[in-house]
């Protein structure tokens, strides 16, 4: 896990986040307009910190980064994104 996570940039990070937050508004916007777009950007953001929160308590107590991490990552930033999703109703 440390050598995977030891290769991303934090440029190519933001780039890859980027491109995630305009893929998610886009999806959202063809399916609910501009309600849809701020919904999927909400799940998106909460996935996020949800995985950042992760990352970081990881961190502290594992010293660092190993592929289960990495998983446990996927795995927590899913079903935030999830539960962002059906619990907060779209905008209209």
């Amino acid at each position: 896990g440390a050598l995977v996570a030891g290769t991303v940039g934090t440029r190519a990070a933001a780039a890859g986040t980027a491109a995630v937050l305009a893929a998610a508004a886009g999806a959202g916007a063809a399916a609910g307009g501009t309600g849809g777009a701020v919904h999927a950007l909400a799940a998106v953001a909460a996935a996020l910190a949800a995985a950042l929160l992760t990352l970081r308590h990881a961190v502290r107590r594992l010293g660092g980064v190993t592929g289960d991490v990495l998983g446990a990552l996927v795995e927590v930033a899913g079903t935030a994104a999830l539960v962002a999703l059906a619990a907060v109703p779209p905008v209209h």
